[in-house]
């Protein structure tokens, strides 16, 4: 959870501290990470600062991450979107948010009859938007499409 403007860089930013605080430990024996996005907002799959963004993290980590885009318009496919928001939404409801803790905790309460349960850290670094890609990446970017 972010204090900021959802941007690329806070999306990496995002996966980076789950990759070093969660994933690199209950997947120890994982050579590359796949991570399912719809196709708006910081990770929309046509911006180039995202992609950029996207090669430092895998530069930094040392690990394959690939990414795969829900079409437009069909997040709602996203199997974690029906099995763990309405719970979410549910842990939240009626509540009046007074403070960042109090939506921390009432989210961390979150949970599944099948075991999914939700771990919140709060990022609290601003990030700025209107950021824009250096010059020449697209010629020179490492991304493989498949």
């Amino acid at each position: 959870m972010g204090i900021s403007k959802d941007t690329s860089e806070f999306a990496c930013e995002s996966i980076k501290l789950w990759w070093v605080n969660y994933g690199k430990f209950i997947y120890h024996q994982a050579d590359s990470i796949l991570i399912k996005c719809d196709s708006g907002g910081s990770n929309n799959s046509n911006h180039h600062i995202f992609k950029s963004d996207l090669q430092k993290l895998v530069d930094e980590l040392g690990i394959e991450i690939r990414i795969a885009h829900y079409p437009p318009y069909t997040s709602k496919y996203n199997p974690i979107e029906h099995r763990l928001f309405p719970h979410v939404t549910r842990a939240c409801q009626g509540v009046i948010f007074t403070s960042l803790e109090l939506v921390k905790k009432l989210m961390a309460k979150t949970h599944t009859k099948t075991g999914i349960s939700v771990v919140v850290n709060v990022n609290d670094k601003i990030y700025e938007s209107g950021r824009k890609v250096a010059k020449r990446f697209k010629e020179t970017m490492k991304i493989i499409f498949d």
